[in-house]
């Protein structure tokens, strides 16, 4: 493999894997784990992790990618050929591939829950709203196989074609318009929350330092956030490093990662508790914070239907730029194996994830 393939620009593999690294964690379960685990010190824990594991990890994965320009699993192959090191290495690059293919089937189902809230917040279905109504509206998607199934398979398409069509044209350019937008959303609903909302009862549930509430689970899930979170172990940072240019800083571009990710889930914190602090709501984890206690705040409050619309537009945003880099490291396999054109790749890829996705859709109701 004497030609490889670079990223057009410097920053992209920034972009891409702050892309991978933002997703559903950061808007859903970080700042909940943090205000509940006694707020600034879970958050130290968690910086602390961060910097002294997570960055090291990110380096390392980086760097294997950059030396071997190979897919996780062929990359593994080819650099213990030739450092002639114990071929139980390579096995780093099945774990990977194993865990992203494993991860992209549950992600895709949950992902596209976000359609289906985008359209009813855009369509003004949930203004004005009551709980009784949200809850019953969320229970009866999670009751229906038929539509859970449309919306996984719609939320994996959409990923699958960004992929398809390529390094440059798909995903490069996909991430150029995407991350910048969503961090524009970001700041938008965060202007809203901050007009509409309560503030200050956010703030003070995300950052007091209270060691007191930080217990040995709390200690752990601050640690396990910090692997989640940088997408460190599924092959992907793995993947985008062997496209990233050899003169690029590692560790300056795995602090920047690190950076703008913490900054994104504390921002979306921010945002999110502001609305539900705002509505009189309690503070709600994983889906039913996304999906029953957010659209309820907005519910209540102006222009909710249009911001509520684009903030799960947002969220779609955040799973799908996290899923792209769960189907490249198995695509990038694939083309290189078995010598599949990149678009016949991405459709074993996907089409084995989303049949498995169906396991997860029928264990919400059958």
């Amino acid at each position: 493999m004497s030609t490889y393939n670079v990223w057009t620009h410097k920053g992209t593999f920034l972009l891409a894997a702050v892309g991978s690294a933002v997703g559903l964690g950061n808007l859903w379960r970080f700042p909940y784990l943090a205000g509940e685990n006694g707020g600034g010190a879970f958050i130290l824990i968690y910086a602390l992790t961060i910097f002294a594991v997570g960055i090291p990890i990110l380096i390392a994965e980086t760097m294997l990618g950059r030396a071997s320009r190979r897919s996780p699993i062929m990359g593994m192959q080819f650099l213990t050929r030739t450092h002639k090191t114990s071929r139980g290495w390579v096995s780093i690059g099945w774990l990977g591939a194993a865990s992203a293919f494993l991860i992209l089937s549950f992600y895709s189902v949950i992902a596209g829950w976000a359609i289906h809230y985008t359209w009813l917040m855009l369509t003004g279905t949930l203004v004005g709203a009551d709980a009784a109504t949200i809850g019953a509206g969320f229970d009866a998607l999670l009751a229906s196989p038929g539509l859970l199934t449309l919306y996984h398979t719609l939320f994996i398409i959409a990923s699958g074609l960004i992929v398809g069509m390529g390094i440059h044209k798909g995903i490069e350019n996909g991430l150029r318009i995407m991350m910048p937008a969503l961090f524009v959303i970001l700041l938008v609903v965060l202007a809203y929350s901050i007009a509409n909302g309560d503030f200050a009862a956010a703030a003070s549930f995300l950052f007091t330092f209270n060691l007191a509430d930080l217990s040995l689970e709390g200690w752990l899930q601050a640690m396990g956030q910090s692997f989640f979170t940088l997408s460190l172990g599924m092959g992907a940072i793995m993947a985008y490093g062997a496209y990233m240019a050899s003169d690029a800083s590692l560790s300056r571009t795995a602090f920047a990662i690190a950076f703008i990710d913490t900054a994104v889930a504390m921002v979306a914190g921010l945002a999110i508790f502001s609305l539900v602090f705002g509505a009189g709501l309690d503070a709600d984890a994983g889906p039913g914070l996304m999906f029953v206690t957010l659209p309820l705040a907005f519910a209540e409050m102006p222009l909710s239907g249009l911001v509520g619309g684009v903030f799960f537009i947002l969220v779609l945003g955040a799973a799908i730029s996290s899923s792209i880099s769960l189907i490249e490291p198995v695509a990038a396999f694939l083309v290189e194996r078995f010598d599949l054109t990149r678009p016949q790749a991405v459709f074993v890829m996907v089409v084995a994830s989303w049949a498995l996705g169906l396991l997860t859709v029928v264990s919400f109701n059958l």
